[in-house]
């Protein structure tokens, strides 16, 4: 199945489910982008498109998790403010706030080009800004959108490198890689270098290792991309865990419109005809 095919019968299956349009129109222009920037084929990236419909269809669905079972949020994790950000004489960022307290998950949304990685990016310490300052207390786990993952290293080598660079013992850190990956039900002890790995998988490996150390702060751009609809739950379930052990969790999506999964949301579309 061509690209063109797949974004098509992905369209159609959105409307088959009553996915709105202006909810489904993202979905399938973010795969459309990721498809084109990837080179890859989308059977391998996202699966059948049926799959994929189902899995954005569950997310756009009632949470599935109960608030008077939670803890309070406690301290101050993440506190991003006035973040500005432009790249020659286009802005992408404006006076953008964001606060995210231990135990809570926070959405950044918004139209396509916007800066909701590049906002991650500065978050995490990657990305300079212009303007504005973003203060973290603890440490950090980044999950990319794209790339992340070391084409010759199989997925335990992964485990050890990360884990070494977060003070976590060779075994350990491979037996927390394991773990972590049975929770999305992948078998990260295969033998297969990265470069073989679908693109679902490496989003896999990607979130496994934004989760190595226990980190306080996890930002996660976009890290189900490529899921079928199994390990999409599977990817939810891992972020109320997460949550339940008081860390602060940004996830930069397009694939909640209820967005009764959070607790705090950052929509990114200008309010203003400032060209992005």
């Amino acid at each position: 199945m061509n690209q063109d095919r797949w974004l098509a019968v992905l369209a159609g299956e959105l409307d088959r489910r009553g996915i709105a349009a202006e909810h489904a129109a993202p979905v399938v222009a973010e795969a459309a982008t990721h498809l084109r920037e990837s080179g890859e084929a989308p059977l391998r990236a996202f699966g059948p498109p049926e799959e994929y419909a189902a899995a954005v269809a569950e997310g756009l669905g009632p949470a599935r998790w109960a608030e008077e079972t939670r803890a309070p949020a406690g301290g101050i994790r993440l506190d991003a403010r006035g973040i500005g950000k432009g790249y020659g004489r286009r802005r992408v960022l404006h006076n953008v706030d964001l606060t995210v307290r231990a135990g809570q998950v926070a959405a950044v949304v918004g139209a396509n080009g916007c800066g909701k990685s590049t906002f991650l990016g500065i978050c995490a310490g990657l990305v300079g800004a212009d303007h504005g300052r973003v203060r973290v207390r603890g440490t950090i786990g980044y999950c990319p959108q794209y790339h992340g993952t070391v084409d010759f290293l199989r997925p335990d080598e992964h485990f050890v490198l990360v884990g070494a660079g977060r003070g976590l013992p060779r075994d350990r850190a491979r037996a927390a890689g394991l773990a972590a990956a049975a929770e999305l039900d992948w078998d990260g002890a295969t033998r297969t270098q990265a470069r073989h790995l679908s693109g679902g998988t490496r989003q896999k490996l990607n979130l496994v290792m934004a989760g190595l150390g226990e980190p306080d702060v996890l930002l996660l751009d976009e890290p189900y991309q490529g899921f079928d609809r199994g390990s999409y739950l599977d990817f939810w379930q891992q972020v109320w865990r997460w949550r339940d052990a008081g860390r602060a969790i940004v996830i930069v999506t397009h694939l909640l419109n209820q967005l009764d999964r959070v607790d705090t949301v950052l929509d990114l579309t200008p309010k203003e005809a400032v060209p992005c």
